[in-house]
């Protein structure tokens, strides 16, 4: 489950910059005297059908020095309930899956897409970062990165470093992260593709937090990522971006709260099992999932940002492959609009596709060789999604800045038909997913 979290986060993530900036600070002019800004924000994400819900808080603290010197603090806190898929298929017959810690499990209702109700945890995490300048026209960035969970761990640190040409028209940047993650799934990571166990009886699935296996101890992976790019004034009203990035992460890829069903490769159903006495679940024959331990990705990200008469246009796209062969495309757009000198409204659309990577297949089929590779993960599917909203902003009678925005967040996926097996095709196994967001931000300093 950690993957969803972190995938659910990552997704909030550029909700959240909307309000607070990223996690590295932007280049600030020299003052006459220090002073601290503070942005904070709540943020509220719901998934309809009782799937995820999360509670966010962040603050991010600001302290402008002389001479373009800037110390910046990071926390946020997140709490996570609901249910996540655990990639299982709908079954004609109620399912029910074992709890990590071998005391309980939960059932599945028939026909419906297997979740795991279990699914809660909170996460703080902290950054800090050091902006100093090298010269007059260079600037570096160096901070540090951490998070805990139930049963992840992160530490990071990352450096940047930037240089001013051609009057500060043209700026040239480049980065670099590295980051160690340790993950202690609850019950043990299991192998890959070894089968869910037994449970004995005498506890529910809620007090085990989420889903999982009993098997070996924790693991870790280590993920660099590098940077490159050009901010280009062009004119007096266009300002644009070019990045260019890689990331190559080594270790401990796989989910080790998802399973593939098993079916019967003539009529698609699934292996049913019958528990022992005293025994609860599961009831179907699932393996556990494996991915490969190593992914490298690369991206082309461009955006464009034109002024007409107050109004600010925000346009960006970005590409990413890597070698799981999944492509994506985002499309994202901020139009912000001035009502008068102290409110505004700013509408967003984005769009996203990405293709399935090659391991992806919603099931094995029973009696033939396994994989080398396999996930049912619908993130490692086909999918597409689209977010609307509106933000609304104003500037208060003390001169802090306020906001709120509202999202409605849609994703539509398909699994293709060479993928499924007799009764799958007459089956939704990958059912939209709706999504509410809220976000109230306040920015204020001296």
């Amino acid at each position: 489950m950690e993957n969803d979290k972190r995938a659910i986060t990552g997704a909030l993530a550029a909700a959240t910059c909307t309000l607070l900036g990223t996690a590295s600070p932007q280049p600030v002019q020299a003052q006459e005297e220090p002073d601290w800004n503070f942005d904070t924000g709540l943020l509220y994400y719901g998934e309809g059908d009782n799937r995820v819900q999360d509670l966010s808080f962040d603050v991010l603290a600001r302290r402008n020095l002389l001479d373009e010197r800037s110390l910046t603090l990071g926390f946020t806190v997140d709490s996570l309930t609901g249910a996540t898929p655990t990639g299982a298929l709908p079954q004609a017959l109620p399912q029910t899956f074992t709890s990590p810690s071998g005391r309980g499990g939960y059932t599945i209702s028939a026909g419906q897409l297997p979740v795991d109700n279990t699914f809660h945890d909170t996460r703080l995490a902290g950054r800090v970062n050091w902006q100093q300048p090298l010269g007059r026209l260079t600037l570096i960035n160096v901070g540090a990165t951490a998070s805990n969970e139930i049963d992840y761990l992160h530490l990071g640190l990352n450096a940047q470093l930037s240089h001013d040409f051609f009057k500060r028209n043209t700026t040239l940047s480049a980065g670099a992260a590295v980051a160690r993650d340790t993950v202690n799934p609850i019950g043990g990571a299991p192998v890959p593709f070894t089968q869910m166990q037994a449970a004995t009886g005498g506890g529910g699935g809620g007090e085990d937090g989420e889903g999982g296996g009993v098997g070996g101890p924790g693991e870790s992976k280590d993920v660099t990522d590098f940077m490159a790019g050009i901010t280009q004034v062009l004119t007096r009203n266009l300002l644009v971006q070019l990045n260019y990035s890689y990331t190559d992460s080594s270790g401990y890829l796989t989910d080790p709260y998802k399973v593939l069903s098993v079916i019967d490769p003539n009529t698609g159903d699934g292996i049913q099992l019958t528990p022992g006495v005293g025994l609860d679940g599961p009831t179907y024959l699932y393996l556990y999932e494996h991915r490969p331990d190593t992914r490298k990705q690369q991206s082309l990200y461009g955006q464009a940002k034109y002024f007409m008469d107050g109004t600010v246009l925000d346009l960006s796209y970005r590409y990413m492959t890597d070698d799981w062969q999944i492509h994506s495309q985002t499309v994202d757009l901020h139009l912000k609009w001035p009502l008068n000198s102290t409110d505004y409204l700013e509408p967003h659309l984005r769009f996203y596709r990405q293709s399935e990577a090659y391991f992806y297949r919603p099931s094995l089929n029973d009696g033939e060789p396994l994989p080398d590779y396999a996930s049912a993960d619908y993130r490692l599917g086909r999918f597409n999604a689209f977010t609307a909203g509106l933000k609304y902003g104003w500037t208060s009678a003390n001169g802090s800045d306020m906001s709120v925005r509202l999202e409605w967040y849609r994703q539509t996926g398909k699994i293709p038909r060479n993928m499924l097996t007799g009764d799958q095709l007459l089956v939704n196994n990958f059912p939209d997913l709706n999504a509410l967001i809220l976000q109230f931000g306040y920015r204020f300093g001296r």
